[in-house]
């Protein structure tokens, strides 16, 4: 018995030493195992992933840009309050689910050394700088377009006054014309303004979509492991395409010029596409668990998680759910709400799998 308790306790201590290598194992800084490595078969699913993905970004973007021709897709319309409420909520859920916990899984890796990395949590702190400095840009951006929007505005009404001045036989009707045109400015200047911060809106928006798209593409293209690539393809191509309708509702409420507007939806089309192609050249050299890969993309993977949080919840949400029009509606606030919480839903479970 007493011989059996000694081999008993043996047996415990050597376990106890042993669990640690267990641990350190998870826990790997080296590449893919060789035998998930087929470059022939991986390069097949990315450019599979790179067709599919640049269809469903198109698709995606295009959908309310277009539905401005739809009467019922018109931004002043209620439905667009909540296919916008739906595309908020899968911007928000990319910037809590996919990129976030990305951007934690780099920056806190074992492959990085313990000082500074394991003593400070950067990630949060890029995060919410990201989140500083996106509401900095937005509210500098919108002030400076205000400003010269109202300059513009003033010489033009300074003109009027100057030829009322030239023409003194019909000075009372002229000055009636240019009262007139005054309270017209005045009228129409709080449109100007809203349509001057959905422009801002829509371009630092796509900035932080574009940052961690470009990410997720090099990230795939090099990879040479088709069992990894398999799944992403499917679910990037989705991914892609819900993103893509929040952007686009953002494009379209900004009503920027058709070449602008065609300039934004290629570039976003094309980010993730040319980040897979870049990958893909340089997957021979490329390491994904190499400190300074890991740096690199946590930094971004953080700042764009801040970037999407921050316009997710204060430009996109709580300007459409503190709007008069449906603060005066239930039935349209309950559809917004369950139209977020779906948005929402659908991003997240897309994590499962990318």
């Amino acid at each position: 018995m007493k011989k059996f308790q000694k081999n008993g306790l043996l047996s415990f201590f050597c376990l106890l030493l042993i669990l640690p290598t267990f641990a350190s194992a998870e826990c790997t800084c080296d590449a893919e195992d060789e035998g998930d490595r087929n470059k022939s078969e991986a390069l097949k699913y990315k450019l599979g992933a790179i067709a599919s993905i640049l269809v469903a970004g198109a698709v995606g973007v295009c959908i309310p840009i277009l539905g401005k021709t739809i009467p019922a897709l018109r931004p002043e319309k209620n439905i667009f309050f909540i296919v916008k409420a739906f595309a908020a909520g899968v911007i928000l859920a990319t910037g809590f689910i996919h990129v976030l916990p990305d951007a934690f899984d780099n920056l806190t890796s074992p492959c990085l050394k313990e000082n500074p990395w394991g003593k400070f949590p950067f990630t949060g702190f890029v995060a919410m700088m990201a989140a500083i400095g996106t509401l900095m840009v937005d509210s500098i951006a919108t002030s400076y377009f205000s400003g010269s929007h109202f300059n513009k505005a003033q010489n033009q009404i300074n003109g009027d006054e100057e030829k009322e001045g030239q023409h003194e036989g019909h000075v009372h009707v002229h000055t009636h014309a240019t009262h007139g045109h005054s309270h017209g400015s005045l009228d129409t200047n709080s449109a100007e303004s809203q349509l001057l911060r959905h422009r801002v809106i829509s371009k630092v928006l796509e900035l932080g979509i574009v940052v961690h798209s470009v990410i997720i593409g090099i990230s795939l293209g090099a990879s040479e492991s088709p069992e990894t690539i398999r799944p992403l393809v499917a679910a990037l191509t989705f991914h892609q395409f819900f993103e893509g309708m929040g952007l686009g509702g953002c494009i379209a409420q900004a009503r920027e010029s058709r070449i602008t507007t065609i300039i934004m939806v290629l570039f976003f089309s094309l980010t993730t596409p040319v980040g897979i192609a870049i990958g893909i050249g340089i997957s021979s050299n490329y390491k994904e668990n190499s400190p300074p890969a890991l740096i690199l993309e946590g930094t971004f993977n953080a700042a764009s998680a801040g970037i999407l949080i921050y316009m997710a919840l204060v430009d996109l949400l709580a300007a459409d759910f503190m709007n008069p029009k449906m603060q005066k509606n239930v039935k349209l606030q309950i559809g917004a709400n369950a139209s977020l919480l779906l948005g929402a839903g659908c991003m997240s479970l897309l994590a499962k799998w990318a």
